[in-house]
């Protein structure tokens, strides 16, 4: 299935569905661990920087369910579904302590927020390169979206230097 563009190409919405729907499942894995985090780190410096941070990461997976909408693509439950699994079961790994968070948790969840983001600004990025090509696709909000990416970027970044430096710094 294609779709005629205005520079005379076709766009393939087939494999777009496909790519989107994976972003999806990427977005919902960072939405909810983003959540987590905040909730976790609640009260701490670290919680607080974080909490605007997850707002944002939710907003931008709405972001993404309404460009499907706009584009004809439907979410694939199965993937949202074994996506939102499978984050719950990331939370089950050894860190080397029985109770406790592990110093490196937060530093190795930041790791983790931070590809989920650069992946997130990549599909901006593809989306932006479409927009001309596609009606259905707003060149300004992309924009918006991707610039966003970049300030979480280098947010979770600052955080994740910090938070490795405290960890792996003798006392």
């Amino acid at each position: 299935m294609t779709t005629q563009s205005r520079q005379g190409g076709r766009i393939r919405t087939d494999l777009l569905g496909v790519y989107l729907n994976d972003h999806l499942a990427g977005a919902t894995i960072g939405t909810e661990r983003a959540q987590y985090m905040a909730r976790a780190l609640q009260g701490s410096p670290l919680g607080k920087a974080l909490a605007p941070i997850a707002a944002e990461i939710a907003e931008d997976r709405r972001s993404l369910l309404a460009i499907m909408s706009r584009l004809g693509v439907s979410p694939h439950r199965y993937k949202v579904g074994a996506a939102w699994v499978s984050e719950k079961a990331g939370r089950l790994k050894p860190n080397g302590r029985i109770v406790a968070r592990s110093p490196l948790t937060n530093v190795l969840e930041l790791e983790f927020l931070r590809l989920g983001v650069e992946g997130k600004a990549a599909g901006w990025r593809l989306l932006l390169r479409l927009a001309d090509d596609d009606g259905r696709l707003d060149r300004r909000e992309l924009e918006e979206l991707f610039e966003r990416a970049q300030r979480q970027l280098r947010t979770l970044e600052e955080l994740r230097l910090q938070e490795g430096q405290d960890a792996l710094r003798a006392a």
